[in-house]
């Protein structure tokens, strides 16, 4: 049975997010909120201390808040080695551009009024990319793949009639060295009777990539003919 389709704009599946900070408060204020949205990811909470570059990969996206120990620059570096979105809570103005000045890629959240919504909103938001970039790199990679067999079924369509000649001529003189019963030995013959053999069956090989070829002529005709008809009844409305 077949896969329904994601909706454009859903999130396709529970996200991993790590939320490093020394203040458990916000780890509480974040999750409480996020947990009245329709979808919730997965959250693992992380002091400053803890955390490693080991970390960095596991996560669709890392939400920083408070830290101490003057930590925060190696938080920072440790999650930017990741290709997930990074959100960091700062305190005050200057913090907040201390932070985009090393990376223009941080996503920053004052804290001020209202931070809890609109770090939940923006999260929401970085988690919606991160599947649209994953979803990009897999149809971008499929299509690659896609790409590679249609170059080789191309050439072998274009080498088929190379092929059969030179097969023609490998079963032609095969039968007539076998039609000659008292010229070889009986080990001379029998390989002579596989290499018959196997032409034979390479020949139906390229005769099925005729027929392939055939079919699909046949269906790409008939989608032509099914594009037609639904353009000329959209310009009819019908």
């Amino acid at each position: 049975m077949k896969s329904k389709p994601e909706p454009v704009g859903e999130m396709a599946a529970q996200h991993n997010v790590l939320i490093v900070t020394d203040d458990a408060e916000f780890s509480r204020n974040v999750v409480a909120r996020w947990q009245m949205e329709r979808h919730v990811p997965a959250f693992t909470l992380m002091s400053s201390e803890l955390l490693n570059g080991s970390f960095a990969g596991r996560f669709g996206l890392t939400i920083i808040g408070p830290v101490g120990g003057g930590r925060l620059q190696k938080i920072l570096s440790t999650a930017a080695s990741s290709d997930a979105a990074v959100i960091l809570l700062a305190t005050d103005a200057e913090s907040a551009a201390r932070a985009a000045e090393n990376d223009s890629q941080l996503l920053i959240v004052r804290q001020n009024d209202g931070w809890v919504e609109g770090l939940v909103i923006l999260g929401t938001e970085a988690l919606r990319r991160h599947d649209a970039q994953e979803r990009a790199a897999r149809a971008e990679s499929a299509n690659a793949e896609s790409q590679r067999e249609a170059i080789l079924g191309r050439y072998m369509i274009e080498m088929r009639h190379s092929c059969n000649n030179a097969l023609t001529s490998i079963l032609g003189n095969s039968e007539l060295l076998l039609m000659e019963p008292g010229a070889f030995s009986g080990d001379v013959r029998e390989q002579i009777e596989t290499i018959h053999s196997m032409s034979l069956r390479m020949h139906e090989i390229l005769q099925r990539f005729s027929s392939i070829e055939s079919e699909m002529q046949v269906a790409e005709k008939e989608s032509r003919g099914d594009r037609k008809a639904r353009s000329a009844a959209y310009v009819s409305g019908v």
